[in-house]
């Protein structure tokens, strides 16, 4: 069984990356880290006239991204970031990606060493209709992905808004701004661990920064 994202037609703007793109400066420089197949770069170079670059590990979205005119080249987050200099980028991306790593924590800390600011969005584990479905049916659910099970989600670090910020707290991480979207593709902004956030939203999308630069 094969575990796909639903993200809807290939060619259409997700709400959550409508949200990242109103957080970046125009004329940024950009690193999309698992960037598919480019569409969030594409829009961010044509409305925000930003120097942009696209890292992903599946090939066949690498060349879709390229056959776009975008600059993206094949590789893992995990194992290549380190390779970029300190203070490369303007803005580092990681979209819906992170619970999907083996270590989130040297990630994060990665992003915020090559970019000044990282946009990062998180789906949320801690939406009320995922805890409904864990106590009604005592499965995991599956958040993001259609047709996986527990074996073959993805999400291999699943968490709750509160956790992540709750991390970012843990290594010194500044939360500039932090945007729930709910129910329809509905957005609100929100402080500090959000509780309310944590039970009702969706997804949550957190621009970043450290305190010490």
């Amino acid at each position: 069984m094969n575990a796909k994202r639903s993200t809807g037609p290939s060619h259409a703007i997700r709400a959550d990356q409508r949200l990242i793109a109103a957080m970046v400066e125009p004329g940024s420089r950009v690193l999309d880290v698992g960037c598919g197949n480019g569409e969030l770069l594409e829009l961010l170079t044509r409305e925000k006239n930003i120097d942009g670059r696209g890292i992903e590990i599946e090939q066949d979205r690498v060349n879709a991204a390229v056959a776009r005119g975008l600059s993206v080249i094949h590789g893992d987050a995990e194992a290549d970031l380190i390779d970029y200099p300190n203070s490369a980028f303007d803005y580092v991306i990681l979209g819906q990606t992170l619970p999907e790593v083996r270590n989130p924590r040297d990630v994060l800390s990665e992003l915020l060493r090559i970019g000044a600011h990282a946009i990062v969005s998180i789906p949320n584990f801690g939406h009320w209709r995922h805890r409904l479905h864990l106590l009604l049916t005592g499965e995991v659910p599956s958040v993001g992905f259609v047709n996986a099970r527990w074996y073959t989600n993805p999400n291999i670090h699943p968490c709750t808004i509160r956790d992540f910020v709750d991390l970012c707290e843990e290594i010194g991480v500044v939360v500039e701004r932090s945007v729930l979207l709910g129910q329809r593709g509905r957005a609100s902004r929100f402080l500090g661990s959000g509780w309310i956030a944590n039970l009702f939203g969706e997804q949550a999308i957190f621009l970043l920064s450290t305190r010490a630069r």
